[in-house]
């Protein structure tokens, strides 16, 4: 087993690692920023070291100086947690090669699932449905007009390097495409340092689902189900669910089972998501996968019982899965909402600022990931998302129920959140039937 695990992360999923850790009797190092200097995860871990100013890029995302810190402290293992340099090939070399176990996949799955277009090819040839578009990267506008002829309007371009929902544009026709090429290829640049792009068709009002899998390196696959994550605001997560009710028995079987089958074919191992759009017919495509604990994975362990980042941890410690697929059994509904320091009201102006009172809710089947406090200045540097609120019902009325009562608890004072703006969404009718889709926020909230 891992002795000593620096994490390379901030805020909850830095806490929840530590917890992890703690329970498996592992060791933990924090690393900080100047601005988290009052963090709750550097109070937390046994050792904690500063790794540079606020800015991420001199932090964060500084691998000189994690990897310094991770030598001066004795760390066996780095855990990046999600963003920052959790999807990173490079940082997962550079670990591996001077004996500090990175833990998540190879640096060579890494990048491979990385790259878009790669990682679409090979989806398809593990017998994944993929959604029509360019075969590999586009060359130029020329032929991207080509491609756009061939498979029909709408299109979406995308940053072949892109995440976070940067670098993506959908055309509904030539002109469209024409203006959004260019632009498209700026951002991948800028945001990526790769302006590769390729092209797919744009599937309209999809539901976004995505399955987890835990894969050690004995070869062992499993699945943890589903997740529904169509609830968006420009390409980013607001609410998820599990199960997705868009889902029948026959079509949920045939997901997990190509799921399983393609993270077999490509030899992965850690905990690890596949994203698929699943249109009006019920028929699903590859989207992305993530190679990374995601930050949704509470929901997915309500339902299933399953501690995902233990499992990762053992997994990084070369021991086998604790669960087979058949231990497990999924058991009622589970919902997650993303606590952000925000203004709805301000087109969801972030609000840094000194948390003057707080108050978590609690209860039976409620469960809050965070790592603010009463006290705790919210940094104007780092992404607005503070908390996680996950409740788990006997289904999913009751899980809806449940959420309303925990939003109505949770009180945050000195700093605006996007609580109210949540509490809509449970109030909304077509949420409450089911009756939902990734643009679902735009049409219904005009946002």
């Amino acid at each position: 087993m891992l002795k000593k695990v620096l994490i390379a992360n901030r805020g909850e999923i830095a806490v929840r690692i530590i917890r992890a850790c703690r329970e498996m009797g592992i060791r933990t190092v924090a690393v900080y920023s100047e601005a988290d200097k009052d963090s709750l995860h550097r109070k937390m871990a046994d050792e904690s070291v500063c790794i540079g100013p606020a800015r991420s890029g001199l932090s964060y995302l500084n691998v000189k100086n994690l990897i310094e810190a991770a030598c001066q402290t004795g760390a066996d293992s780095i855990h990046p947690g999600y963003g920052f340099l959790s999807e990173s090939s490079s940082f997962a070399k550079m670990c591996n090669e001077i004996g500090i176990k990175f833990i998540g996949p190879s640096s060579e799955i890494i990048e491979l699932m990385g790259n878009k277009s790669k990682a679409k090819e090979t989806m398809k040839k593990a017998g994944v449905p993929v959604v029509p578009g360019s075969d590999g990267l586009v060359a130029s506008l020329e032929d991207a007009q080509k491609i756009a002829k061939k498979i029909k309007y709408p299109v979406i371009i995308k940053a072949s390097a892109g995440g976070g929902g940067k670098g993506i544009r959908i055309a509904y026709s030539e002109e469209e495409l024409i203006k959004a090429y260019d632009i498209v290829k700026q951002e991948a640049k800028i945001s990526f340092n790769d302006d590769s792009i390729y092209i797919e068709k744009f599937v309209e009002n999809p539901r976004h689902v995505e399955i987890q899998v835990l894969a050690d390196e004995h070869g062992n696959v499993i699945h943890l189900g589903e997740r529904d994550c169509s609830v968006q605001r420009r390409n980013q997560k607001v609410l998820e669910e599990t199960p997705s009710m868009i889902l029948n028995d026959k079509i949920r079987k045939k997901m997990y089972d190509v799921t399983v089958k393609a993270v077999k074919e490509i030899g992965y191992s850690s905990a690890g998501t596949i994203e698929y759009l699943v249109d009006k017919n019920l028929d699903f495509y590859f989207m992305e996968m993530n190679t990374r604990v995601q930050v949704e994975h509470p929901i997915t362990e309500a339902v299933s019982g399953v501690d995902i980042l233990k499992e990762q941890l053992r997994i990084a410690a070369g021991e086998p899965l604790s669960v087979a697929q058949k231990d497990i059994t999924f058991t009622g509904h589970a919902m997650e909402c993303r606590i952000n320091a925000e203004n709805p009201d301000k087109n969801f102006m972030p609000c840094p600022g000194l948390i003057t009172g707080l108050l978590i809710p609690g209860g039976n089947g409620i469960r809050v990931d965070t790592a603010i406090y009463a006290g705790y200045k919210v940094p104007q540097t780092y992404d607005s998302m503070i908390g996680k609120l996950i409740v788990h019902g006997r289904d999913r009325e009751e899980a809806i129920a449940k959420m309303k009562s925990a939003l109505g608890e949770f009180i945050v004072e000195g700093i605006d959140t996007n609580t109210d703006f949540l509490y809509k969404i449970l109030e909304n009718e077509k949420f409450k039937n089911n009756d939902y889709d990734t643009s679902f926020i735009k049409k219904e909230f005009g946002l």
